[in-house]
Formats: structure tokens, sequence, C-alpha cells
């Protein structure tokens, strides 16, 4: 991306002890000179919540990833690298809406989510089932079963367990208000304490 940058970036960056402050405004620029020659695919970002670190990545489509700190945000990183498109950068700009939809969530002031969504991560009937799990009501909770059901296959429960464990938009695609058909929790690609914070959260309301 040497179109994006100049010599002037660069000599700062040789010649001087680059404070945080400075390495900021640097990557402002180079965030802004890549989304006016179009060279962003991925924008990312990471945010605080209180389950933990979160990555958020979005294409021109919309949010397309959210991650856990527990499933390695540089693995995650790599594999839309593959994935999508080598042409990622970090643009916290870009998801801003994001994340301030994710803060209202966590802060009990937003049940469904609005931000527009790329699914291209799921094919099949994992991104069938994916689909309709927004049809589960905040604080509402459904079975493996109920949602085998619902997608119209009764037989395939545990295929609706593998599609909530691979669901690439956890939170904003409320996998966590899915539970095993005798109650228990069942898996979480969060894990289960951020499953448990989740429902928690949204039974408190």
């Amino acid at each position: 991306m040497s179109d994006v940058r100049n010599d002037d970036d660069l000599a700062v960056l040789l010649s001087t002890a680059v404070d945080a402050d400075t390495l900021s405004r640097l990557h402002r620029r180079l965030e802004q000179a890549a989304e006016r020659a179009d060279l962003i695919d991925v924008a990312y970002t990471t945010i605080d919540s209180p389950v933990g670190r979160l990555l958020l990545a979005a294409t021109p489509k919309g949010l397309v990833r959210v991650a856990f700190d527990g499933e390695d945000h540089d693995r995650v990183l790599e594999t839309l690298s593959q994935k999508i498109s080598p042409r990622i950068l970090r643009a916290p700009q870009r998801l801003e809406e994001t994340a301030r939809e994710i803060d209202e969530y966590f802060a009990r002031r937003r049940q469904v989510f609005d931000v527009p969504l790329d699914l291209s991560l799921s094919h099949g009937f994992r991104r069938l089932v994916q689909t309709h799990l927004p049809e589960i009501a905040y604080g509402q909770t459904r079975s493996y079963r109920d949602m085998a059901e619902l997608v119209g296959n009764p037989r395939a429960v545990r295929a609706v367990g593998t599609a909530c464990a691979t669901n690439p938009l956890p939170i904003v695609v409320p996998c966590h208000r899915v539970l095993r058909t005798d109650g228990t929790l069942g898996g979480y690609i969060g894990g289960l304490d951020a499953k448990t914070t989740l429902l928690d959260l949204e039974a408190a309301a």
C-alpha cells in the first residue's frame, strides 16, 4: 500500500522516537488515504466489553465478523485475509456504528441490532440457521430442536448446534439464545462464561 503513504511519513518514523499520539495520527492519515483510494476490503477494530475484548470486522457489505479474545484475533484476521481479501486495515471509524450498538446492548439500551451484516463466511445449512437466529426475541431462548423445526428440518438437531458453534457474528446474531434440548447451555464460541453473561444481561432486562 505504498501509494497511500508518503516520504514525509516514513522520514518521521525513521528519524524520531514516535510517541503513541504521532503513531495514531499517522495511522489515521493512512486510513483516510486508503479509504479515498478504495483499498480497504476488510476494516477492523477492537473494543472492550463485559465479555472481554472483541474484534469487529466489516466489508463494504456489512459486519462480517465478531471475535472473542479467546479465538486469537491475529488468527481471525489471517483467516479473513484468506477467505475474503488480504486488503485488511485497522479502520475504527468504519466500525463506529457497530461499536456504538454493542455498547448500547451491554448497557441494556438496545435489544435489536440494526447494522448491515455480511454473511459470506457462512454457507448452506449453517447460514440458513444463522439467518433465523435474530428471530429469537431478546431475553428469550430456544432449543436446538426448536431451531431445527423452525428451519424445516426437525431431524437436524446436531447440525443446528454446529451452526450455532460456528456463527461468525456472535452477540449480534444471537446464537447465545439457543440451548440444548434439555435446557443446559451447550457450547459457545466465546466460552460458557460469556454465554452466561449474555443470557443474564438479557434476563435482567
